[in-house]
């Protein structure tokens, strides 16, 4: 089996069966994303304790990779520390959309890697993590973002 047979296996697993599935409640932050160029909308929960995350989840609808990617993005960051997740993320996003992105920290999330090759299903991959930043860093009352 190829390498990119395998990551495709991968992503249809965790559109099949997402992990983290759900809405975390009680929840210290939230985020609501939204592409409206090819309907995926999922609203991200987390729940804090000490600056960890104790929990995760995303709860909507999408695409398979959309979904693959939020699945495979809780199962990576429950446990981690703000700084840590807040460095993947970032690591995530530019494995997506550059060629010479650090891969370091990413796991299983580097199955995501040929995304970059088709530009519209960036987007895709990317709204999940877009909702954690917003989630993570928006201080304003308005929780909601679009790949608009």
């Amino acid at each position: 089996m190829s390498l990119d047979n395998l990551y495709q296996q991968m992503i249809l697993e965790h559109n099949k069966n997402p992990r983290n599935f759900k809405e975390v409640d009680p929840n210290t932050h939230y985020s609501h994303g939204h592409n409206p160029l090819c309907g995926d909308d999922y609203v991200v929960t987390i729940r804090l304790k000490e600056g960890i995350i104790e929990d995760i989840g995303f709860k909507g609808t999408g695409c398979a990779i959309s979904k693959a990617s939020g699945s495979l993005m809780t199962e990576t960051l429950i446990g981690k520390k703000i700084e840590d997740v807040l460095n993947i993320k970032d690591n995530f996003l530019n494995l997506v959309t550059e060629e010479d992105a650090e891969k370091d920290n990413l796991g299983k999330l580097i199955v995501f890697e040929g995304v970059k090759k088709f530009p519209v299903r960036v987007k895709c991959a990317a709204l999940v993590w877009r909702a954690l930043e917003d989630a993570l860093l928006n201080e304003s009352d308005d929780h909601t973002i679009t790949t608009e």
